[in-house]
């Protein structure tokens, strides 16, 4: 009977115990995501290193305490990532419930308490803050904080009032690159503003692709993403091919910084090519299986070009390895 002392309870959901716990835990943290932020923390820190005059000398101190300062700066990097990641799962625990695709995360089914999650984000970052700090230097410490800031307070409430959201959100998905360069010698040059802007412009095609692909979940969700704003995807096909090519653009300046061999521009050239060849698959058919594709091929393309510029930059243009 409504209203009765004797009506059933509705089902409330328990926090995981036990392994669960721990897996539901990761998940918080958004393993993906710290790992790629962590690949191109390095990759930032090996080109400061590559540009570093006195690289020798420091090569020539103590290993022990350079490997310290490097393990600070990457564990450092990650905790703040992965802190980031916790807070910003525990921002959006509602309207992940509304959503397909994040339906099923730790906090809308109930399987973490907000309580824990929001905990968990704190202590992630403050460990994340301090290791920065103590370990590496305070304009790393200074950026990581930067990249907290504007990633959880300023993107993630943006999400549900404009469709700018994105283009402003690539500035703390940019962040983690300089805090690798600064880390190594606390300073910002030309090759970090480079680096920073690749990385920067990357995310455009990226994020575009997956705002198309899954745009009706964003809709569920109340996020005003460009999908929402421009639904003949005209706009998205445009800005897509256009973010595309500039980012080819960014990925062959090394050579005219004096940082690398013929051979990488080579590379990045034909890796930016069939970017560009799936961007414009999609913004011809701007179907699901061609958004799916785009975003694929950004996620191979990107660490495949730093991959290229460190191994020829460091360890061939420098002379690190012959």
């Amino acid at each position: 009977m409504p209203g009765s002392v004797t009506e059933a309870a509705p089902d409330i959901p328990m926090p995981a115990k036990g392994p669960s716990a721990f897996f539901d835990h990761v998940q918080l943290t958004k393993p993906r995501i710290t790992l790629m932020v962590v690949i191109t923390t390095a990759a930032g820190l090996l080109m400061a290193a590559r540009v570093d005059p006195d690289l020798e000398r420091r090569l020539a101190g103590s290993n022990f305490l350079l490997g310290l300062h490097v393990v600070a700066a990457l564990l450092g990097t990650s905790m703040l990532a992965a802190g980031a990641s916790a807070l910003n799962m525990w921002s959006e625990r509602s309207t992940d419930g509304l959503m397909r695709r994040t339906a099923q995360r730790p906090l809308p089914t109930g399987r973490l308490l907000p309580d824990r999650a929001l905990e968990t984000g704190l202590s992630l970052a403050a460990a994340g803050f301090v290791s920065l700090f103590v370990g590496v230097n305070a304009i790393t410490a200074f950026l990581g904080a930067l990249t907290l800031f504007t990633y959880v307070w300023v993107y993630t409430p943006l999400k549900r009032r404009t469709p700018w959201n994105t283009h402003i959100g690539t500035i703390p998905g940019a962040l983690p690159i300089l805090m690798g360069y600064t880390a190594w010698n606390g300073e910002v040059g030309p090759v970090a503003w480079a680096m920073f802007g690749f990385l920067l412009v990357w995310q455009l095609p990226h994020f575009f692709a997956i705002d198309w692909l899954y745009r009706k979940d964003y809709e569920d969700g109340g996020y005003k993403m460009l999908s929402s704003a421009d639904p003949s995807g005209r706009r998205t096909a445009i800005e897509t091919i256009l973010f595309t090519v500039v980012l080819i653009a960014i990925s062959l300046s090394p050579p005219l910084l004096e940082l690398t061999t013929l051979g990488y521009p080579i590379v990045a050239a034909l890796l930016g090519l069939w970017f560009l060849f799936k961007g414009l698959q999609f913004a011809r058919s701007k179907t699901q299986a061609s958004a799916r594709a785009t975003m694929m091929a950004s996620v191979l393309y990107l660490p495949l070009v730093l991959g290229a510029l460190v191994i020829d930059a460091v360890f061939l243009g420098s002379g690190w390895l012959f």
